[in-house]
């Protein structure tokens, strides 16, 4: 005699239905892991080969060296104020296209996040015609006696166009994803349009602002196409980091490779710390 199965509990699943869940979407085919071995070697490789060049004996003397010093001075100053600038005007912007509030916010979104496409050097020749000398707004700008191209400045400038759309885009994800009906029961009891947004909006999104000005940072601690064809090479002026890579790949390789490391390594942080907020952001983005 056949003994009945046992009866779940009210609203439970049965095991193996909880391990795989709903519709097995857990069971992946075994030939996925072929593929995806190599793309992680594809990434895996280069940083290790990386790795192995620094000379660890003079690794600390390299990163340390008086260029190097300024190179790094300079890219986590102008970082820092190109982040800032990321959060002043991306923050806006990721609200306007996060609540659907601005006509054609498909078409905003898409030119937002044309530097994430464009090619460095297109992006610095775009502001070069912009902020040069002769730029169509340069031209202006001279004759008030501002001088924009080749100083720090652009420097600052070149970062925020290449940082802006990560920050905005991220943003806008976590912003999709919060916040909403908080929103409504505030506006609902009679708070005032800028009530809601300092009291509720911006704090529940605050996990995902500092995650997207840290992903702004990193990336515009890395920038080099749009800064070197925009601002130059200027030692303690507008040579930062990644440039001073560059000028040191051919007079020394292992300051290549050591400073190489170090933005590697600021790289990896910010992901680390950056990864849990990002991944629930852009789960919900659209």
């Amino acid at each position: 005699m056949t003994r009945p199965e046992p009866l779940s509990a009210p609203g439970s699943a049965p095991r193996a239905r909880r391990a795989r869940g709903p519709r097995g979407y857990r069971e992946l085919p075994p030939w996925l892991l072929a593929p995806a071995l190599v793309g992680a070697l594809v990434i895996l490789v280069p940083l290790a080969a990386l790795i192995g060049r620094v000379p660890w004996g003079s690794f600390a003397d390299l990163v340390t060296s008086p260029s190097a010093l300024s190179a790094l001075g300079l890219s986590l100053t102008t970082a820092g104020v190109s982040s800032l600038l990321c959060l002043l005007l991306g923050t806006p912007l990721a609200l306007l296209l996060a609540r659907d509030a601005i006509p054609a916010r498909r078409f905003v979104r898409a030119l937002v996040l044309v530097p994430l496409v464009l090619p460095p050097v297109v992006g610095g020749l775009a502001l070069l015609y912009a902020l040069g000398r002769r730029g169509l707004v340069g031209q202006g700008l001279e004759v008030l006696g501002i001088e924009v191209a080749f100083t720090t400045a652009a420097v600052v400038v070149a970062q925020t166009f290449v940082a802006l759309p990560f920050y905005v885009v991220s943003l806008e994800g976590t912003l999709r994803s919060s916040g909403g009906r908080h929103e409504a029961v505030a506006a609902t009891l009679g708070a005032s349009p800028s009530r809601v947004l300092t009291r509720v909006t911006l704090p529940l999104a605050l996990p995902g602002i500092v995650s997207a000005a840290l992903l702004a940072f990193a990336r515009a601690l890395g920038e080099f196409g749009a800064t070197i064809t925009f601002a130059g090479s200027l030692e303690g002026v507008t040579r930062t980091l990644p440039l001073e890579i560059y000028l040191q790949r051919e007079v020394d390789p292992d300051a290549a490779a050591a400073l190489a490391l170090v933005l590697v390594a600021v790289a990896v942080l910010v992901v680390a710390a950056t990864s849990g907020p990002l991944r629930g952001g852009l789960r919900s983005y659209r």
